[in-house]
C-alpha cells in the first residue's frame, strides 16, 4: 500500500471489537463496492454482540464474535491497539493477510497531510490538548485524535481541507505504523510502563521512536533531552536528517532549535529565532512536568506558523484536563486535587513537584502492576506528610514507604472510599489531599475516569456536609 488516498484496499480484516475496531470497520464498510471488496471483523475471545456490532452487520460487515480464529485470505488487516503484535491473534491475522497495520496507520495512509504526533509515557493527553488549543488560538483548524478518545479514522469523514490532526499516540498504536510521517512529532519521555505488552524497555522505547522514523529536514522532532531514552532518539533523528527541537526543563540547550525554561520563563528557539512566551507561574496547569508539556505544545504551534503572541495567550488560557492534577475543590481549608490519570510511578513523582514539600496527603493504590517502587517511595518520603495506601497494591506500597525511616505517616485502608476518608481526616488546613495512585484502577473501577469522578463526588459530599 502507498500513503495516497484512492488506492484499492481489497479484502479487509479488522481485529478487535472495541472502539478502535468499530471505527475501522465502519470506515472500511463505507468503501465496500468501491475501494474495498469486503470487510470481516473478528472480535476476539471476550467480544460479544452489541448494538455496534449489529449496526456493522447491517452495513455489510461479516462479524465473528467470541473468537480469535481467523479464516480466509485478506489484502489488509487492521489491528486494534490492545492486541500485542506477538499474540496468537495478531500472528493468525498476519499469516492470512498481505499486511497488518493499525487504525492510525490506515488513517494516515488515507489522509496523509497535516499530522502532528504526540507520544511519551506521561503528558501525552495534556500536550495533545494544549497543542490543539494553541493551533486554534492561532486561527488554524485542528482536531485532537488518537489515544485521546477520537479514533483517527472517525475524524476523516468531515476533515476539512486545511485541518491539522493532532494525534496522541500510545506505544500500542505506534507499534503497528510504518509509513506514518507527521509534520511535527513530539516525544516527551520514556519511563517503565506497559512492559507486560512490550516485554522490555528497549522494545517499548522502540515503539515510541517509530513516530520519528520518517521525519525529514522539512519536519520537526520535539524531543526531551532530560530523558535518557529520548536523548538517544533525538541523536538518531538528527543523524537521519530531521530538525530536532531539544526540549528541557532542567537546562538551556545550545541547539538552534530548543524549548526550555529561562529564569522561570517559557522560551522556544526555532532555527535560531527565540520566542520569549510567558512566565511559568502564569500557566493554569501546575508542576514542572506541565511546564515541559506547555513548551512542547508551544514548539508545535510556533513551527506551524502560530504567532508568538497567540501562543502566549493560549498557554495562559488553557485549563487543567479532567483527572490530570485537576483541582477538585477546597473543604475546611484543605485543597483536593484529582490526578487519577497517574497510573504509573513516574506520573506521581512528577505530580508531587507541583506542591510544597510537607503539605501533601497522597492517596496511593489500586491494581498492582508489579512496578518497582524504589524511586516512588523516595519521592513520597521526601515530599509528603501522609500517604494513604489502599486497594490491591496498598500493602506493597506501604511496605516500600516504610522500608527506610522517615517522618512520613503511612496509613492503610482496604478500599478507595475508606482511603478518601482517612486522607480527609489526616489533612490539615493549608494542605492538599492528592489522588495520584501510581496504579491502574481495575481492582475497583472500570477505568481511571470512574475513579477520578468518585473522588470528586466524595469531595462534593464532604463540602455539603461541612455546609
Amino acid at each position: 500500500m502507498t500513503p495516497c488516498p484512492g488506492g484499492h484496499l481489497g479484502r479487509t480484516l479488522v481485529l478487535g471489537a472495541g472502539r478502535t475496531g468499530e471505527a475501522a470497520a465502519r470506515y472500511l464498510a463505507a468503501l465496500i463496492g468501491g475501494r474495498v471488496d469486503d470487510v470481516t471483523l473478528v472480535g476476539g475471545s471476550s467480544s460479544a454482540e452489541s448494538d455496534a456490532t449489529r449496526a456493522l452487520e447491517r452495513a455489510g460487515v461479516r462479524v465473528a464474535l467470541g473468537t480469535e480464529e481467523v479464516r480466509g485470505e485478506f489484502d489488509l488487516a487492521v489491528a486494534s491497539p490492545g492486541i500485542p503484535v506477538d499474540s496468537a491473534f495478531f500472528r493468525a491475522a498476519a499469516q492470512r493477510s498481505r499486511e497488518v497495520v493499525g487504525e492510525v496507520e490506515l488513517a494516515f495512509r488515507e489522509s496523509p497531510e497535516r499530522w502532528v504526533s504526540v507520544t511519551g509515557t506521561n503528558g501525552k493527553t495534556t500536550t495533545t490538548s494544549l497543542a490543539t488549543h494553541l493551533l486554534r488560538e492561532g486561527g488554524l483548524d485542528a482536531a485532537a485524535v488518537g489515544n485521546i478518545g477520537t479514533p483517527a479514522l472517525d475524524a476523516l469523514a468531515d476533515r476539512g481541507a486545511e485541518q491539522w490532526l493532532v494525534a496522541e499516540l500510545s506505544s500500542f498504536q505506534l507499534a503497528t505504523t510504518s509509513l506514518l510521517h507527521p509534520r511535527v512529532a513530539v516525544v516527551l519521555n520514556v519511563t517503565p510502563d506497559h512492559l507486560e505488552w512490550h516485554h522490555t524497555m528497549d522494545a517499548y522505547a522502540a515503539a515510541k521512536e517509530r513516530s520519528l522514523a520518517n521525519l525529514s529536514a522539512d519536519d520537526l522532532a520535539v524531543v526531551s533531552v532530560d530523558d535518557e531514552y529520548c536523548r538517544a532518539m533525538a541523536s538518531r533523528a538528527r543523524e537521519r536528517g530531521a530538525r530536532v527541537c531539544e526540549l528541557s526543563v532542567g537546562r538551556e540547550p545550545a541547539a538552534p532549535c530548543a524549548a526550555f525554561l529561562r529564569a522561570g520563563r517559557l522560551v522556544v528557539r526555532l532555527d535560531g529565532a527565540e520566542h520569549d512566551l510567558l512566565d511559568a507561574s502564569e500557566l493554569r496547569i501546575f508542576g514542572l512536568h506541565n511546564a515541559e508539556n506547555a513548551l512542547a505544545a508551544a514548539a508545535v504551534a510556533l513551527e506551524l506558523g502560530v504567532a508568538g503572541a497567540d501562543v502566549a495567550r493560549g498557554l495562559a488560557s488553557f485549563s487543567p484536563i479532567e483527572h490530570r492534577i485537576e483541582p477538585a475543590g477546597e473543604v475546611g481549608g484543605v485543597r483536593y486535587v484529582n490526578d487519577s490519570k497517574a497510573t504509573n510511578t513516574d506520573s506521581v513523582e512528577k505530580a508531587l513537584t507541583a506542591f510544597e514539600s510537607g503539605t501533601v496527603v497522597v492517596m496511593l493504590g489500586g491494581h498492582d502492576k508489579g512496578t518497582d517502587l524504589t524511586s516512588l517511595a523516595a519521592a513520597v518520603r521526601g515530599r509528603c506528610r501522609v500517604a494513604v495506601c489502599y486497594g490491591e497494591a496498598g500493602e506493597r506500597i506501604a511496605r516500600a514507604l516504610e522500608a527506610e525511616p522517615s517522618a512520613l505517616e503511612v496509613v492503610r485502608a482496604p478500599r478507595f472510599r475508606e482511603a478518601f476518608g482517612a486522607a480527609s481526616r489526616s489533612a490539615r488546613p493549608g494542605e492538599t489531599v492528592l489522588l495520584s495512585p501510581a496504579c491502574s484502577s481495575f481492582d475497583e473501577f472500570a477505568n481511571m475516569g470512574e475513579r477520578g469522578r468518585l473522588f470528586k463526588s466524595l469531595v462534593r459530599d464532604l463540602a455539603r456536609g461541612e455546609a
